[in-house]
């Protein structure tokens, strides 16, 4: 099978009152990039999700978010700092000696005063968070992966066509050829005629003129390599893995050779067909950018 390298995946894990959520996306990219948007506290993780997203990507521009929601009431605590609240309490009653005021402080005031109540985070349990974290991005990853096979499987049918259609204009080129060397050979028996009237024409130079001609336009050697290079895409698909840049590479090979056709091509007919084939190596080149 081939794939995508375009996709998305969204995973849910829910461990008692902590939730974990994975949301993955991915853009065309000659390399493997990934960028990784989570809580702080998930970042110590953050080689391990990428050790973990290789066993799923190869190639591709990859967005992860990751987010996390704990209920628990555990999960802070309360810290009260006597020594903050007596040095407010002294400097209050510093303040109402100073300006002879009363000094009406409650504790609901004093509670109020910055640092004297602190909420603290609990320590996490890295070993808990990570057997829950890793579930999570894996069922994303395999979400990814589903998306990325159904949209390859679409490229596969829609490249096939496109590389039956070409193997048919390769056939016109070889068909077309003989024909354009026959109509080549009375052109000039035509202009020879109608230079020396009814006077024998010399078939032997006739002859090596349309041998001459024959091997300027032939394209025999062109045609075999680009149905070969046909051939071995197709093949590359049935076989599937991770083959865009191999298929890139076959893709710039087969345009060479239509190139050549095109710049051979003593006919209309050939070079418009050659227009074809170009035209539709390009599509082919368009849709190869997006697998794997």
């Amino acid at each position: 099978m081939i794939k995508s390298m375009t996709g998305f995946g969204r995973f849910e894990y829910q461990q008692g009152e902590k939730k974990y959520t994975v949301e993955m996306k991915a853009v065309n990219h000659r390399y493997f990039d990934v960028s990784i948007r989570m809580p702080k506290k998930f970042n110590f993780f953050e080689p391990a999700i990428r050790n973990t997203l290789k066993n799923y990507v190869q190639r591709g521009k990859v967005d992860m978010f990751i987010t996390y929601e704990d209920r628990t009431e555990t999960n802070f605590s309360l810290n009260y700092n006597e020594h903050v609240a007596a040095e407010y309490l002294k400097y209050f009653d510093q303040m109402a000696q100073e300006f002879h005021l009363e000094n009406d402080v409650t504790v609901a005031a004093l509670g109020k005063c910055p640092e004297v109540f602190t909420l603290e985070e609990q320590t996490i349990n890295e070993e808990e968070i990570w057997s829950a974290l890793e579930k999570a991005v894996i069922g994303a990853s395999e979400q990814f992966v589903e998306t990325r096979i159904r949209e390859g499987e679409a490229l596969k049918e829609d490249l096939q066509e496109k590389l039956d259609h070409m193997l048919e204009n390769v056939s016109r080129v070889e068909a077309r050829y003989p024909d354009i060397i026959a109509q080549y050979r009375i052109k000039i028996q035509e202009k020879v005629k109608e230079l020396l009237g009814d006077a024998q024409i010399d078939e032997a130079r006739l002859a090596a003129e349309v041998v001459l001609f024959s091997d300027k336009i032939c394209t025999d050697e062109e045609t075999v390599r680009l149905r070969s290079h046909i051939e071995s895409m197709k093949k590359e698909l049935i076989h599937g893995g991770s083959i865009g840049r191999k298929l890139d590479f076959i893709a710039q090979e087969m345009n060479r050779e239509a190139n050549t056709i095109l710049s051979k091509a003593n006919d209309l007919e050939t070079s418009n067909i050659a227009i074809d084939l170009k035209t539709e190596i390009e599509k082919v080149r368009e849709q190869i950018q997006n697998i794997e």
